[in-house]
C-alpha cells in the first residue's frame, strides 16, 4: 500500500493555534496548518466535506518535503505545525515524517483529529505529536452510526489512552447540532464522562453548527444552546469550557480555577491579555492552570 497523498498539501495557512481550537497549548502563538484530502468517517455535517470526500488528487498542491514544511514554521515565526482540514491519521507516514523535521529544529506537532483508531494504529500516531483536539462528536453510539459512519468506543478510547498514557497535551470539541446532540441529558452524560474517566482539567470546547453537506435541514446552533452547555460542563465540575464558532468573549476566555479572574482574554481568535506565566501559574494568585505555556515539550494535566 502507498500513500498517494504523500508530500502532497490541499495548502498552507498560517492561523493563530486558538483556531484549531487549542486554547492551553502555547497560547498567542502561529501554526502553520495544511491537510491533504480523504478521511476514515462520513460526517453527514463535514465543514470540510470538498476535502474530505475527495477522491481526485489532481487539485492538491505539488509535492513538498517534511524538512521544507519545518524551514516553512521557522521562517514565518510558527512555534507549531498542525495536521488538519481533514483526518491526520490517513496521513499518519506523512505525520511522522514531518513531525521528525519539525522536532529537529525546536518545532511542536499538533493534530486535528475524530480520533477514530485502533490501538496499533493509536499509539503510532500519537506518538509523533505534541498536542491534540479530539472531536468527540457526541456521547451517543446511535448519533455515531446514523450521522458520523461509525461507533463511539473507539474515539473514547482514544482519549483515555492520550489523557492516561501520553503526555500529549489534549483539548476535546463538541459540535451541538440542534434536536441531534444537544439536550440537557447528552451534554449531562458527556461533560461527566469527561470529569470522571478524563479529569476536571480537560479543556472542552462546544462550536456552533452551520448547515453543510447533506446535513442543511437543521438551523445553525443559537448562541443560548452554546451559553447553557458551557454553563453544565461548569456545573460537572470541569474547569475550562470554551465557545466556538461565534462571538463570545466570555466563552473564549480562560479563568483561573484558584482566584477566578481572567487569564487567558480573547476576542475571536487573538489573546489579548495573558497573565499565564510559562511556568503555567496565575500571575495573580499563583494557582497551577493546566497546559503547555512554554516549549518545555511536557503537557500537564493538574488535579485538584
Amino acid at each position: 500500500m502507498v500513500l498517494a497523498a504523500y508530500g502532497r498539501s490541499s495548502g498552507f495557512c498560517v492561523d493563530p493555534i486558538e483556531k484549531k481550537p487549542l486554547h492551553h497549548f502555547l497560547p498567542g502563538s502561529s501554526v502553520l496548518s495544511f491537510g491533504t484530502v480523504g478521511c476514515n468517517l462520513s460526517c453527514r455535517f463535514c465543514q470540510n466535506w470538498r476535502l474530505s470526500r475527495a477522491r481526485d488528487l489532481n487539485f492538491l498542491q505539488g509535492r513538498v518535503t517534511p524538512a521544507a514544511i519545518a524551514e516553512s514554521a521557522r521562517r514565518q515565526g510558527c512555534r507549531s505545525v498542525a495536521f488538519t482540514y481533514n483526518e491526520p491519521a490517513i496521513f499518519l507516514e506523512f505525520v511522522s515524517d514531518v513531525a521528525e523535521a519539525c522536532h529537529a529544529h525546536g518545532i511542536a506537532t499538533v493534530a486535528v483529529t475524530a480520533g477514530y483508531l485502533e490501538d496499533a494504529a493509536r499509539r503510532d500516531f500519537f506518538a509523533h505529536l505534541d498536542a491534540v483536539n479530539v472531536d468527540l462528536k457526541a456521547f451517543n453510539d446511535g448519533f455515531y452510526r446514523r450521522v458520523v459512519g461509525g461507533s463511539l468506543e473507539p474515539v473514547l478510547d482514544t482519549l483515555r489512552f492520550l489523557v492516561h498514557e501520553t503526555k500529549v497535551w489534549t483539548e476535546i470539541t463538541t459540535l451541538l447540532i440542534p434536536g441531534l446532540n444537544d439536550s440537557d441529558a447528552d451534554i449531562k452524560s458527556l461533560t461527566r464522562w469527561i470529569a470522571s474517566d478524563l479529569g476536571v482539567e480537560i479543556p472542552l470546547h462546544f462550536s456552533a453548527f452551520h448547515p453543510n453537506h447533506r446535513l442543511l435541514d437543521r438551523p445553525p446552533t443559537p448562541r443560548a444552546t452554546l451559553t447553557r452547555a458551557r454553563d453544565l460542563a461548569r456545573e460537572a465540575g470541569l474547569k475550562y469550557v470554551y465557545t466556538g464558532n461565534i462571538y463570545d468573549p466570555e466563552g473564549g476566555s480562560t479563568y483561573c480555577p484558584g482566584c477566578g479572574r481572567a487569564v487567558i482574554q480573547r476576542e475571536g481568535y487573538r489573546v489579548v491579555d495573558l497573565r499565564v506565566q510559562g511556568d503555567g501559574t496565575c500571575e495573580h494568585c499563583g494557582a497551577r492552570i493546566a497546559g503547555v505555556f512554554a516549549n518545555t515539550g511536557l503537557a500537564t494535566h493538574f488535579t485538584a
